[in-house]
């Protein structure tokens, strides 16, 4: 039916669907296989390696569960007793090796940052806000042994003298408190907070400080020299091993000023020279907590942080001042660390309650623990060498032990396959020695949260190298590993993990329709030889002896110049695909009047098309794009989605021009001639005098608008003897022209 047909360009991107290399007719495949791949799930007695492998982990046993929401310090004493400071009631809780507990003391204040072993039995308790350090005997009963006046107390230790150093807040004062209780500033740190206090192997003090993060050592008569000057907000904990070296805790995030809040302190597990234990505590700004919390005025914990994980590293300082990275986190908040006799370093951190061990040279991390809180906040080493945490949100009290767990759990995260899903295949690799066994279920449901709307978990799965899933179709997935070592030497590991889905097709959908000015087109991006159209592959019609090339058009970034080619119209469209599936289009017409839709181009692969107008009437007419799916879906689920667009006129008859008078006035000549269009109105009429420029010509009511206009052309008579020649431009730019003159009257021209 047409003579001449067009195609699209081949590198056309900006102006139409973004064909995407994913498609539904393929599955889509669900894969966990590195670190940060597993440590997006939960873990219960697992541990996650640097090399990404799933295995057990230490048995984590509950040894404490209090009523307060937030567990900010720990002490342990030789007779297996372990005390711990909490908020948002003030008190201690002393916790006896059989795990029976009860509130110890019960302070005026709302929060226990800090608490430190009295040299001869008892505690020193420092409290915030309106800090205060009390001094509690070993029945519980407190008295205030001192009161510094600065809202904050983060930290205490107490040296061998038996003098008790403070660090408080928030205007970064270190006190130095002798056994008889009278104390004075032994330091002014020109900081907001001292977050924490330590010695060093020769008994030297050792502070951390927040706004600025930097680490000072002091010597006994409080001169100050700065080891590190970190680049984070704050040093939120200091331990010394039995080597001298410090390390360091440092996170990021706004300064403890006035109601600090979200991290918690530390205990250090610190080796060194003190002859008494000793914990430092300390607390950030950044609130502990995504819960409400009853805001007091001036209450440390009762703020909130900046939304978002906070970012921090763990820092070690060598005997010789010499500073290293030894672990740079993004995901979570590191708050405390302890040494294993192995020569590991733990750190607990906050966000998801994940406890770490860097070990190795270069250090590498390894997630070890997940507590049933969102926050590790304090550590601790029991009589026996175990390790304590305590967290908050809720506040617990858990214990570490050193031997594997015989069982763990791992729950990945949940999988949103963007609408409801068919499940594939899920399929796993690991090592499992005998008489161990790893078992994978799956549950599915149709809201984020998995609750009691969704399936129930699956049976265990029966091959590793491929079970269909049995999870009823939904828009979201979850899996689950059990590891079982049954007190074997060599437990499982669980390398990999990959799920297959296949989201259900969605209607492809054409957003938009642009159809440009006639003659408008556009050549390739990047044209050799002679310019080419773009969109276009048959034969141009005669073309204007001077192409009006145009730059800087088009209406995507990979359309060439612009340029006018007569007769040419051009269709630009946009289409989306929600499973982006690759789109094919075609391109339909109609004329107006009529009701079906006759096929103008079809099997394009781009968003562009130039129709040659000549090869259809005039009239008035309007195109359908139609966009499928079906090369990336099978014939019965293939879906077609269609846009039409407004509608336009095509003309390639140019207008008629018949002069009907010419007369005499005077020494003038009046021309009267009439210009008539079929099908589009006559916007332009201009007239020649033997051949020079062109000038315009007016209709005789003022304004040409319609398909008929009349005009007068009034001439003098050096104009009158002279040819006359006249033009006329249509709507769509077609242009006849005429002679004219009184020996013309009455013509007509093309």
């Amino acid at each position: 039916m047409l003579t001449r047909f067009a195609r699209l360009a081949a590198t056309l991107l900006g102006c139409g669907a973004l064909v995407a290399a994913v498609s539904a007719a393929a599955p889509t495949f669900w894969q966990t296989a590195t670190e940060a791949d597993f440590l997006k799930g939960e873990v219960e007695h697992l541990a996650v390696d640097p090399f990404g492998r799933l295995t057990l982990g230490p048995m984590a046993t509950a040894v404490y569960e209090a009523s307060a929401p937030f567990l900010w310090a720990t002490a342990t004493t030789p007779d297996g007793a372990v005390y711990v400071g909490s908020g948002n009631e003030g008190q201690v809780y002393q916790i006896d090796a059989n795990g029976r507990g009860r509130v110890f003391f019960d302070s005026d204040e709302l929060e226990v940052h800090a608490i430190a072993a009295v040299p001869g039995g008892g505690l020193y308790v420092a409290t915030s806000p309106n800090g205060k350090i009390y001094k509690v005997d070993a029945a519980g009963k407190g008295t205030v042994f001192y009161d510094p006046p600065d809202p904050y107390i983060w930290s205490l230790v107490v040296d061998r003298s038996g003098a008790v150093f403070a660090g408080t807040g928030d205007k970064g004062t270190i006190y130095k408190i002798g056994p008889d209780g009278r104390g004075a500033v032994f330091y002014q740190t020109k900081t907001t907070h001292a977050m924490t206090l330590a010695f060093d192997r020769e008994g030297r003090l050792i502070a951390g400080t927040g706004a600025p993060g930097r680490v000072f050592r002091l010597d006994a008569a409080g001169k100050p020299f700065v080891l590190f000057d970190s680049t984070y907000g704050e040093i939120h904990a200091l331990r010394v091993d039995g080597s001298g070296v410090i390390y360091a805790t440092a996170i990021s995030g706004r300064p403890a000023g006035g109601a600090g809040g979200d991290s918690a302190p530390a205990r250090p597990a610190d080796p060194g020279p003190a002859p008494v234990a000793t914990v430092s505590t300390e607390i950030t700004s950044v609130a502990v907590a995504d819960i409400s919390v009853s805001a007091t005025p001036g209450q440390a914990s009762g703020s909130r942080g900046p939304a978002g994980p906070s970012s921090g590293a763990v820092f070690k300082i060598g005997p010789d001042g010499a500073t290293d990275l030894l672990w740079e986190t993004r995901e979570d908040t590191p708050y405390d660390l302890a040494f294993e006799p192995g020569g590991g370093v733990i750190v607990a951190t906050g966000g998801r309650g994940k406890i770490y061990r860097l070990a190795g040279d270069p250090a590498r991390a390894t997630l070890i623990a997940r507590a049933d809180a969102q926050q590790v906040t304090a550590l601790a080493t029991d009589r026996a060498g175990q390790v304590l945490y305590a967290t908050s949100n809720p506040g617990k009290l858990f214990r570490l032990s050193a031997t594997r767990a015989d069982r763990g759990t791992f729950t990945s995260e949940v999988r949103d396959a963007q609408t409801v899903a068919t499940w594939g295949v899920i399929k796993w690799q690991g090592l499992v020695p005998p008489g161990t066994r790893v078992e994978v279920s799956t549950r599915s449901g149709n809201t984020r949260t998995p609750d009691d709307a969704w399936s129930d978990w699956s049976a265990p799965y029966a091959a590793p190298e491929g079970s269909a899933i049995t999870s009823p179709r939904a828009r979201y997935l979850q899996w689950r590993a059990v590891l079982v070592g049954s007190g074997r030497a060599e437990a499982p590991l669980l390398t990999s993990l990959t799920a297959a889905y296949l989201p259900r097709n969605a209607r492809p959908r054409v957003t938009s329709i642009t159809v440009h000015t006639p003659g408008t087109v556009y050549q390739r991006p990047f044209p050799t030889g002679e310019p080419e159209i773009a969109g276009f592959d048959g034969d141009t019609p005669d073309r204007r002896a001077a192409a009006q090339v145009q730059g800087g058009g088009g209406s995507g970034p990979n359309l060439g110049r612009r340029a006018y080619e007569k007769g040419l119209l051009t269709f630009i469209w946009r289409a989306e695909d929600e499973n982006r599936d690759d789109l094919q289009y075609e391109l339909q017409y109609r004329r107006e009047g009529e009701t079906a839709w006759h096929s103008l181009k079809q099997a394009l692969g781009d968003s562009i098309f130039v129709w040659d107008t000549t090869s259809v009437p005039n009239g008035r007419y309007t195109v359908r794009v139609l966009a499928t799916d079906a090369a990336s879906n099978s014939p019965t689920t293939a879906l077609t989605g269609d846009l039409e667009s407004t509608a336009f006129d095509i003309d390639n008859t140019p207008p008629v021009i018949t002069v009907t008078s010419a007369r005499r006035d005077g020494n003038r000549t009046v021309l009267a001639f009439e210009a008539r269009d079929d099908n589009s109105a006559v916007l332009k009429v201009e007239y020649s005098l033997d051949g020079d420029r062109w000038q315009t010509v007016y209709p005789k009511d003022g304004i040409a608008d319609s398909r008929f206009e009349q005009f007068e052309l009034t001439l003098t008579e050096p104009q009158a003897s002279a040819g006359v020649v006249l033009r006329a431009a249509d709507a769509l730019n077609n242009v006849s022209s005429t002679r004219g003159g009184a020996s013309a009257a009455p013509s007509g021209g093309r």
